[in-house]
């Protein structure tokens, strides 16, 4: 059985890695570490960068060949009444409130441009990030993936594209 060393607790955990997060929004990121702090307000959950502001959600990709679902912990930037909306509710539940748009703000390794993508974000419960939809009409392959789920093959791809594991 295969193990991991997560990047979060730095723990070793039996299996395979079943998400993938950035910390930060990629145009925040791009900013030399010793200047971001000057440039942009963030912590793990909230970023603000001159007049964008990003809520880091999570975008479930459903296996078809095992339980659960693997996990692209993305930032999504949204319109800033959206981002005070989300700070008010932040220790509530805001599952019921209606899902706001707003566009990934992360280049996710193996699919074609996903920067700037257009997703609905559907706030949670206080202990869950808020969770990203692909419009079903949209024709990139997040998008069919979310909806179809993915293989075991299109898992290991997404393995070997995050550098989680080692290529064929």
């Amino acid at each position: 059985m295969k193990s991991f060393v997560c990047s979060t607790c730095g723990e070793t955990h039996d299996g395979l890695p079943t998400d993938h997060a950035w910390k930060l929004p990629d145009v925040v990121w791009a900013i030399p570490e010793n200047e971001r702090p000057n440039q942009a307000k963030f912590n793990s959950d909230l970023c603000q960068f001159g007049s964008s502001f990003f809520i880091r959600c999570l975008l479930k990709l459903p296996f078809n060949e095992q339980s659960d679902y693997y996990g692209w912990g993305v930032w999504v930037e949204v319109q800033e009444p959206d981002f005070y909306r989300y700070v008010e509710l932040y220790d509530k539940d805001g599952s019921d409130e209606p899902a706001v748009s707003g566009t990934i703000a992360n280049s996710m390794p193996g699919y074609p441009s996903t920067l700037g993508l257009p997703v609905m974000v559907q706030f949670q419960n206080s202990t869950s990030r808020p969770a990203v939809h692909m419009p079903g009409v949209s024709d990139h392959p997040l998008a069919a993936e979310q909806s179809t789920g993915i293989d075991n093959r299109r898992y290991h791809e997404i393995l070997v594209a995050t550098g989680s594991i080692g290529g064929p």
